[in-house]
This record gives structure tokens, sequence and C-alpha cells, in this order.
């Protein structure tokens, strides 16, 4: 059979792969110059490419249509694709959380190896290669119709990911396609993704490590997380940022309780220390520099970019001096650092976003093949389907385990 797949990412490169080893003529288009470009960068050019958990675990993860993917897991599991990794020769190692990573930190190592993988298996690569048109026959796809040429073919997989990083080549191409051959999909939104806040402090550029957090709408928790962020010049972004993002766009009527400024992002700061221990810990710092001024007195225990902004919000005179200091006062210090609130404003757009929700609605596609209830020929692997999970390794999975299930072409 000739087989197109439409996409080089992660899935479109495992379809194309997969379909080439079943005995398929395989054409791979892609429309930037290279393959994996977002892949590339993936966990910070790290590629987080699995995770070690269970499948159940797995589908927990996945908030966006998780049950949808228990076929294509069964098929294709992160198991599977760690032995798939090896057999490419790329050692890998596990870190916190069970995430699985290639053992050389290089996310390039593994875009290459999955290139050297096509070529040996004769794919047919083109690259600069925009496609323009599915065309059908009878609800059947019959050929595809690029900026440079018009390709015959048997079968099609759809894999051009969603909306997120376009620089990288995934600006929504597909879900038109998929649309104009009669498929409808999910308005696409940023999931991981950075997030805009209502206060305006000077932290920009600040990263802060080994803190907690906790997101609240209005009295009740929807979220909590332990690691790293980042304050940026339009509010916060970094790995449990990100996380979060995910779980507060699951917050009914997110954007009007975004506009009550009802959805609360609290740090603390010093999670190692009970409030107890913490202010025991102040006490010390206070005598330690028993004659400096308040303001001259938080070095040991905070960033210098964050001192000013805990002094304001703690009300006491930057220039008392640190003896004069009450312990109501020392409590309510404690309560900042344990406390320090932040008022979510809005999300940044989807094009800034690790990963989209939304896509190609799940109702349409075959769940054990990946193929188009709609259009005969037709499959769908990635980003570009309506599923969506957290970081960790998933996302990665959930385009390698459909990519393979639709280049099965069952």
């Amino acid at each position: 059979m000739k087989v197109v797949v439409i996409g080089g990412g992660p899935a479109g490169m495992m379809a194309a792969i997969t379909a080439r080893k079943e005995g398929n003529e395989v054409i791979l288009l892609e429309k930037m110059r290279s393959v994996g470009r977002k892949l590339a960068i993936t966990g910070k050019g790290r590629c987080n490419i699995t995770n070690n958990a269970e499948i159940d675990d797995f589908i927990k993860n996945i908030p966006g249509n998780g049950k949808f993917l228990y076929s294509a897991f069964s098929q294709f599991s992160n198991v599977d694709l760690i032995n798939f990794i090896h057999e490419l020769g790329i050692e890998t190692k596990v870190e916190r959380g069970e995430r699985v990573f290639p053992k050389s930190d290089d996310a390039l190592e593994i875009v290459n190896k999955l290139k050297s993988e096509i070529d040996k298996l004769g794919i047919k690569l083109i690259v600069t290669s925009e496609v323009k048109e599915i065309v059908t026959e009878e609800n059947r796809v019959v050929s595809v119709v690029t900026n440079k040429d018009t390709f015959s073919c048997d079968k099609v997989v759809l894999a051009t990911g969603g909306k997120s990083y376009p620089a990288t080549g995934s600006t929504g191409d597909g879900y038109i396609l998929a649309e104009k051959i009669g498929h409808t999909y999910i308005e696409p939104k940023g999931s991981l993704v950075p997030m805009e806040i209502y206060e305006n402090y000077d932290l920009q550029g600040l990263s802060l490590k080994n803190v907690e957090v906790t997101v609240k709408d209005e009295n009740k928790k929807v979220y909590d997380d332990f690691g790293e962020m980042l304050f940026t010049h339009y509010g916060i972004s970094g790995p449990v940022v990100l996380s979060s993002s995910s779980h507060i766009l699951r917050v009914k009527n997110v954007e009007q309780k975004f506009m009550d400024k009802k959805i609360s992002f609290e740090i603390d700061l010093k999670p190692a220390l009970s409030e107890e221990k913490l202010e025991l810990r102040i006490q010390r710092d206070f005598e330690k520099f028993t004659k400096k001024q308040f303001k001259n007195s938080l070095g040991d225990l905070l960033p210098s970019k964050m001192i000013p902004v805990v002094i304001s919000l703690s009300k006491i005179e930057p220039e008392k001096q640190v003896d004069q200091i009450s312990k109501a006062e020392i409590k309510s210090l404690v309560q900042i650092l344990k406390h320090f609130k932040l008022t979510i404003k809005k999300f940044r757009p989807v094009e800034e976003a690790i990963v989209t929700a939304g896509g190609i609605n799940i109702k349409e596609i075959n769940s054990s093949t990946m193929e188009s209830k709609i259009i005969s020929g037709l499959y769908f692997a990635g980003e570009v389907i309506d599923v969506d999970a957290y970081t960790g390794g998933f996302n990665l999975q959930i385009a390698f385990s459909t990519g393979y299930v639709a280049g099965k072409l069952m």
C-alpha cells in the first residue's frame, strides 16, 4: 500500500517507521526544513521521553480524554517505547517522578536516531512540503496535495501536532485539513502554559527552587506541587506553574473566575520548615543581625530580589532595627513566607503552551486503530487529537503510542 504521513514530529515519525516495517511504501511530509523540531526542545532540550508509571497511572495523568488511550497504550506501552529507544542505540535513565530521559540528556540524540531509522528503512522524507488538501472520493482518501506535488495514496496518517510552539511547525494545520473533509475539532487551548498574574511585583527573572505551590479556586484546593518556578515580565512560568495550568484549565467557568480574581497561586517559600521552626529560624537570624535594620536582615533567608516585596507585604518599617521587631510581626512574616499569594489573571496564548488541549474530536476516531470513523483510510496520531496530559513524559508517550497504532493501519 501507498501511505502518506503528514507531519514529522514524534507521532508522525513513529507512524512512518511502523507503516514501513509493515511492508508499505511510505512518504513522510514535513513542512519545516527538518523533522523533530519540537521534539528537539522538549524537556529543556533533554527530552523527557516517557514515564515508568503503570498504565492506570498514565491515564490518571491524562485529564484530556485519558480513557480514549487505553487501547493505544496496551498496543504500545511505555515499556515498548523504552525498548524501541534502546534498539535505536539510545541509553536511558530514570529521574525524580519516574521520568525517563536519554542518558545523554540530549533531545537531538533522539531526533537524529529517529531520522537515521527513517533513512535506513527507505522512507521517502520530503521537507518544506506544506499540505494543502487531503483528497477523498466516496469517503475514502485517494491523494494528498502539497505546495509541491500531488501524491496518490491508499492511507493517510495526519500527525500535524497542535498549536503550541508554532515556530516548530505546529500551527493547527491539521484541524483545517480534517475539517474540510468532514471532521470537527475542539477549539485548542494552551495546556502546560505560563500564566499572567494581577500582582505587579518587580520579580522578573527570579527563579525559585524547592518551593511548594498550592492552587485554589476560592477556598477549594485545585492542585499542589513541589519544585521549581520562574517569575517573568508578564507573570509566572517554570515546571510547577506549567503543571498547575493544566489543572486550572479544567476549573468550571475558569475565565470568569480569573476576572473575579478567584484563582490563587500560593507559594510556600520554606516548605522544609514548619511555621514554628521558621519562626525560630527568623528569631535566630534577628539575633545574629541584632543591630541591623529589618531591610538588611533577610539576606540569609530570601533571594535579594524578593526582599523588598516581602518587606512591603509585612508592613514592618524597613528601617526598623530587628531587635525592635515584635513577636506578632515575626508571626506575620512567617505567614507571608509560608503563604506567598499570587492571583492568576489569565493563561498566556496557546502558541506559548508546551501542549495543546483540544483538537480532533475523539468521538470521530476509532480508539483501537486511530482510524477516522468518517473517512476510510484516514488515521490520526499525536497532539492533533483532543488528548493532553500533565508533565512527566506522558505527552510524548501519547505521541509515540498513537503514532505506532496509526502506523499499523489496521
